[in-house]
């Protein structure tokens, strides 16, 4: 079993193992599909316990405890957060992002217990967030753990996490194809060929969980809609410039509220959750996830005032809880958001232009779409995951403008990045995603490293001199004392070894005029990224890279030069 599990751990250094990665992503996909599946679980059980159905419908209760419940939640949260260290508290897309690029995919286990209990918690006393940011979170934290307990290679961990991250989406929404998108483009950044195939899978396995153990229904019942005329596309263009107008106040909201993250975090969750509580009070729809409420909106159901009401109080709360650092999402709050945008444009397009405009179904629809794709920077997965929702291709072409328009307002007028990369950048955390990094990044160590290598003693016995000149390396590793001290080439040692009088019994090597390279260590399981990093940080020239044997010892694999890189990097650019 051992042997069978190396050498598949031997495949996932090569990228382009396809078969290997296939495998990869069927177990993560049902890893992460059933996760999300018992995340809903809880929030439905927490939820029942006060007599709140499925984690919805908050209206029904009592005015006092509209206010009481989220105000008293919030309490407890952040008094057990305030038990837990900082960099424990993270959570959602922007921790994934941010240990993707810092710790090479390696997603703690206690930020994902973390955002487990504290989003179902948050989520069942009516703190106004969704529950796919924390999905995405806990599809790829479960995968990660999965391959770190392994020990599979680092660069297939980030595969992982973006076969985790679709497994959320897909989970969540029925909508696998939207899920895969989503994964490559805000997760991983990047679209590959061989990166397609394991997300892909993982997306189909999760939808499959998700329709045999969940239910099997969508998420939401959307008719199939259509555009009536093309006079409508100035009015659908308006729609989208709406939307990215709310979702850029959205995201200014959360940046002005995450400037108290240095105020202790039980007394920001009391402020997030009494603001809540609120507005609950005058609008008790912008309590929970809101799925219960965007039913009512594709209904019709809601006046005018009602929708421009509800998107509004939606806004503010979610902005302020999620910039608070509440353990919420905000792709749900972003499609309510965008739904009553877009019904409140069609109620008004309907009583101004009733020969012109469309089922008011279809604005709503592309609200949506418009709403969720500014809010993650994400058009594709957007545009795909109305698609599936609608089941209908005709809402494609004015739900493409409404996202172009929306995309534009947010970047190109008011000049704001998407929620998770705004707070990236608040917490000065770089997550680079040019070619040159994102290649480093899916290249195992293995994979270009330098093999014959050995390591010696600083102090050489005459008869390792003569082993050291039969086996004739291309480097070796100086130690003292089981520490390594640099690296010396081995034509330059062996030439100076022979130099030596034959009478000596010990060499002193440290006394050689030789070259020497100074090293760091790294794991096997690293990538390129991972290498080049602990040779700047150390400020090195070289790193020696390590794996276990059997009894758990430390083992030489090879040897990674600073130039190696430099070389490999500028051939395949």
């Amino acid at each position: 079993m051992r042997t069978l599990l190396d050498r598949y751990r031997h495949s996932l250094t090569n990228y382009d193992s396809a078969l290997a990665y296939a495998l990869l992503g069927i177990v993560g996909g049902v890893a992460s599909g059933l996760l999300v599946l018992a995340f809903e679980l809880a929030i439905g059980q927490l939820g029942s316990l006060w007599g709140i159905a499925g984690g919805e419908d908050f209206e029904s209760l009592p005015r006092w405890l509209q206010f009481g419940l989220p105000a008293t939640g919030a309490v407890i949260l952040g008094l057990a957060f305030s038990l837990l260290k900082p960099e424990d508290r993270e959570t959602g897309i922007v921790h994934v992002l941010s240990r993707m690029h810092s710790h090479y995919g390696a997603l703690p286990l206690r930020n994902m217990l973390v955002q487990f209990f504290g989003g179902a918690f948050a989520l069942a006393t009516g703190q106004s967030g969704g529950r796919e940011g924390p999905g995405v979170h806990l599809g790829g934290a479960i995968n990660s753990f999965f391959g770190q307990r392994l020990g599979l290679p680092n660069n297939s961990l980030r595969v992982l996490i973006a076969c985790g991250a679709a497994g959320g989406i897909a989970a969540a929404f029925d909508t696998p194809l939207a899920g895969v998108i989503f994964a490559m483009e805000v997760i991983v950044a990047e679209y590959t060929v061989a990166g397609f195939v394991p997300v892909m899978l993982s997306a189909v396995s999760a939808s499959a969980i998700s329709r045999n153990l969940g239910g099997g229904a969508a998420l939401l019942a959307i008719p199939e809609v259509h555009l009536n005329s093309l006079w409508e596309i100035p009015y659908i263009i308006l729609l989208g410039v709406c939307c990215g107008m709310a979702i850029t106040l959205f995201i200014r909201l959360s940046k002005v509220s995450a400037r108290l993250s240095h105020w202790p975090v039980a007394l920001r969750f009391l402020l997030a959750g009494v603001f809540t509580g609120t507005i609950a009070l005058l609008v008790p729809e912008v309590l929970g996830m809101g799925y219960d409420t965007l039913d009512r909106v594709l209904q019709s159901e809601l006046t005018l005032t009602l929708l421009l009401t509800v998107a509004g109080a939606k806004l503010a709360a979610t902005s302020f809880s999620s910039g608070m650092g509440m353990p919420i999402g905000v792709i749900g709050p972003s499609l309510l958001i965008g739904a009553c945008l877009g019904g409140a444009l069609g109620q008004v397009g309907a009583v101004f232009f009733p020969q012109f405009a469309s089922d008011q179904t279809l604005y709503i629809v592309i609200g949506m779409a418009a709403a969720m794709g500014v809010v993650l920077n994400a058009p594709l997965a957007a545009i795909l995951a109305v698609l599936e929702l609608t089941q209908t291709i005709s809402v494609a072409m004015p739900a493409l403008l409404a996202i172009v328009a929306a995309n534009l307002t947010n970047t190109g007028v008011f000049r704001q990045r998407s929620a998770h990369q705004t707070v990236l950048r608040q917490l000065q955390r770089a997550v680079p995603q040019d070619p040159l990094n994102q290649m480093l990044h899916r290249t195992d160590v293995t994979s270009h490293m330098d093999p014959n290598v050995v390591r010696i003693s600083a102090i050489l016995e005459s008869s390792a001199a003569k082993s050291i000149i039969d086996g004739n390396p291309i480097w070796c590793v100086l130690t003292r004392e089981t520490q390594d001290l640099y690296l010396v080439s081995g034509a330059e040692l062996v030439d100076w070894l022979q130099d030596r009088p034959a009478e000596e019994e010990q060499a002193d090597i440290t006394e050689a005029p030789i070259r020497r390279w100074t090293i760091a260590s790294v794991p096997e399981q690293a990538t390129l990224r991972q290498a080049m990093d602990t040779i700047r940080a150390d400020t090195v020239e070289a790193v020696s890279v390590y794996g276990r044997a059997s009894g758990g010892n430390r083992v030489l694999r090879g040897i990674v030069t600073r130039e190696s890189i430099e070389k490999f990097s500028l051939s395949r650019l």
